[in-house]
């Protein structure tokens, strides 16, 4: 059978868990969460990298949408804001029911399936967002949210990022206590974004498996916010996942520099680079048609999942791909619908039908579910922590 109608059929069976999706950013940043004008039921490859004629093309069964809001929103506006993304997710599921389907639990995620809807869980993307308090932490898991990457681009008071200079050298007292806080709510630990040192803190302190919602091989592409070999192989003894983005300058080497000059470019025009407003998306282009940048395949995402796999094991990955986030992305992963070219491709390198179910299911699934079950745990044994950053930390 031809390996893109082999792959669909597989996809059939075994969907897509996604991630990281930035939808809800996007939306903001073009619309301001006006659903009428950007309505994604029908195709929207105009604006966006998803719709959700797209999602059921590119064979997804769950997406993880991402709440992030920027790191120049700080204390109570990033609070509000990341409130405002949960809440579009939630007008997203409710406007789109027949399609999407919210989801709290791995449980759900397979109802989802059986169902034929596709399961939305939400992921923080950014510790910002919970303005140093743990009690917005249990708040942001109360209303779904069930993942949340440590850091973002710049470091928080009690982590370091890849993107920014150490100030912690990884992670902090209170840091350590924000770890063990998501290990009792149930939340997923997602180290994305963070430093080397912060990952390898975190997985000293976790009592449960962590996520990687969008990274790649460092050993690969040599970009900070990639996975070191060390670290991978943590992910055996710990049970977590790392889910292979798509982002050209995290998967390509000669997409690094070349990117460096594209965020320049934006800040020129007094834009931040990761501006996806139409204005923003007219600049980004124009660059590009002036300076043509290196091209990321499908291959390349698949070169990185080869590696991840000799060294985590198949049980340890996954794809995050990251849409909507991105200005650039693989030319055989245009958007949403392009998962099969990344099967059809792995399928050419002989992964086999299981490893590919866990690859696209399995893991997410059994990751979450294990996070879930060091929750109970962890809740029966112990109350919720409501230590404070000055009295970890003190005066920074």
């Amino acid at each position: 059978m031809d390996p893109l109608a082999r792959a669909r059929e597989l996809l059939a069976a075994h969907p897509v868990v996604d991630g990281h999706n930035d939808l809800p950013w996007a939306l903001r940043e073009q619309v301001r969460y006006d659903l009428d004008r950007l309505d994604i039921a029908t195709d929207q490859r105009a604006s966006l990298h998803t719709d959700i004629p797209r999602l059921r093309a590119g064979g997804v069964g769950a997406q993880f949408w991402s709440v992030y809001v920027r790191t120049d929103l700080t204390g109570d506006d990033a609070v509000s804001a990341t409130l405002e993304q949960i809440d579009v997710v939630r007008q997203l599921t409710e406007r789109y029911a027949a399609d999407l389907r919210p989801a709290f639990t791995a449980d759900d995620m397979e109802t989802a399936r059986a169902e034929e809807r596709i399961a939305s869980l939400m992921g923080a993307e950014g510790g910002h967002s919970i303005n140093n308090s743990l009690a917005t932490l249990r708040a942001f898991h109360a209303l779904g949210v069930r993942y949340m990457t440590l850091t973002h681009n710049d470091n928080v008071p009690w982590a370091d990022s890849a993107t920014d200079e150490p100030r912690a050298g990884g992670l902090t007292r209170f840091g350590e206590e924000v770890v063990r806080e998501m290990n009792r709510c149930g939340m997923l630990v997602d180290l994305s974004h963070v430093s080397a040192d912060t990952m390898r803190d975190a997985l000293r302190v976790t009592s449960a498996p962590v996520l990687f919602s969008h990274s790649s091989s460092r050993a690969v592409c040599d970009h900070p916010r990639n996975i070191p070999d060390d670290v991978l192989e943590l992910l055996l003894s710990n049970g977590g996942v790392a889910m292979a983005t798509f982002v050209p300058k995290f998967i390509l080497t000669e997409a690094i520099e070349w990117t460096r000059g594209a965020d320049e470019n934006m800040r020129a025009h007094g834009l931040h680079p990761l501006d996806s407003t139409s204005e923003g998306m007219e600049v980004q282009r124009a660059y590009e048609a002036r300076n043509p940048r290196p091209v990321a395949t499908a291959a390349t995402v698949a070169d990185h999942l080869d590696h991840m796999r000799a060294v985590a094991g198949i049980d340890h990955i996954g794809i995050g791909g990251d849409f909507d986030g991105t200005a650039f992305v693989p030319k055989d992963l245009d958007d949403v619908a392009g998962y099969p070219n990344l099967i059809a491709e792995l399928l050419r390198r002989g992964w086999s039908d299981a490893d590919l179910a866990k690859l696209t299911w399995r893991n997410a699934v059994r990751v979450l579910r294990d996070a879930e079950s060091v929750g109970r745990d962890e809740r029966a044994r112990r109350g919720p922590s409501n230590a404070t950053i000055e009295q970890l930390d003190g005066a920074r």
